[in-house]
């Protein structure tokens, strides 16, 4: 009992204790370094979007927003477009942040709301994480080797049935957009579910408490009161699982078909920036790297906008939150 009470005076007088010269010293160095590698970091950005942009910049005055909306892509010809790329880049990360994002946030939920033992849940959650160190190309051929032959009896039969949807309107013969989509929401989901861990875990257990104590159920406390509170939290993850998606090269690019083509079905094959952009550096001239780096461009203004629109809802979601 002596012992604790002198570690607890021991505290108290190193809690007490003026701010010696030394704390400042490091608390100064703390801050300059904190403000060198922010600067740094944005040093970087510019760096890449100046040297991207300058190698660019030719065939941006030549082509101009033509390159945006056209849709073919000829190098004999020497016409460029990219506007199928969009349409598969976008198509495939809002369907896998759809698929990844519902399982993600229902991870989270079933991870922390207390419906199993602490042990199977540190379990759960770190055989989840290990999803993310899975390297993209064992993804792909997952997905080629497994997944492809596993969904195209439930393909064909939608194409059967509901071909006059414009969704099913194909029939998968091969690689194509929904198995690319079924294997990047895979691959986000770490990062959904995880945030949305910590998102959730971070609401203070009197709020769950207070939600009880009106006379909630279980579901009605978690889909009224901690969902809403979390929220800005849940949505960061959505957008770092979106951004993930809009990036990844090697999975789609064994999986998605490479075709340049725009379509509504899930099953015809489509074509992405980022593949666009792997698959045709290897052999590209010194006109043909300046077209690709117009499309990097492209990627990285959709990632930035999809960023900054991000970060604003997150910010209006924690605004209300607040009030």
């Amino acid at each position: 009992m002596a012992m604790e009470q002198q570690s607890i005076w021991d505290a108290t007088d190193t809690l007490s204790r003026p701010v010696s010269k030394r704390d400042i010293f490091f608390d100064k160095v703390f801050r300059w370094v904190t403000h060198a590698f922010t600067l740094g970091t944005i040093f970087v950005l510019f760096y890449i979007v100046f040297k991207i942009g300058g190698k660019a910049l030719p065939v941006i005055s030549e082509f101009g927003l033509e390159f945006i909306t056209s849709t073919t892509w000829d190098v004999n010809a020497g016409k460029f477009g990219i506007l199928p790329e969009i349409w598969g880049t976008l198509y495939s990360s809002i369907l896998a942040l759809i698929l990844g994002g519902s399982f993600g946030i229902a991870i989270a939920i079933f991870l922390t709301q207390d419906f199993l033992h602490y042990r199977i849940q540190i379990v759960l959650k770190n055989i989840i994480e290990l999803l993310a160190a899975i390297p993209s190309v064992v993804y792909g051929l997952w997905g080629i080797f497994v997944l492809i032959p596993l969904i195209r009896p439930l393909a064909d039969y939608l194409h059967n049935h509901f071909g006059w949807i414009p969704f099913f309107s194909t029939s998968l013969s091969g690689p194509g957009m929904f198995p690319a989509a079924l294997v990047l929401s895979i691959m986000i989901l770490p990062t959904v579910a995880a945030i949305s861990q910590d998102a959730l875990l971070a609401v203070p257990l009197k709020t769950k408490e207070a939600a009880y104590g009106m006379g909630t159920t279980r579901w009605e406390a978690i889909l009224r009161v901690m969902l809403p509170t979390a929220s800005g939290g849940i949505f960061g993850s959505l957008v770092l699982g979106f951004g993930r998606a809009l990036g990844e090269t090697m999975a789609l690019a064994m999986l998605v078909g490479n075709s340049n083509d725009i379509s509504l079905s899930v099953f015809s094959p489509a074509d992405t920036l980022a593949t666009l952009l792997a698959l045709n550096f290897p052999e590209a001239g010194e006109y043909e790297a300046s077209v690709l780096m117009y499309a990097a461009c492209v990627l990285l203004l959709i990632t930035l906008l999809v960023n900054i629109a991000g970060a604003t809802i997150i910010t209006r979601c924690d605004c209300r939150s607040m009030k």
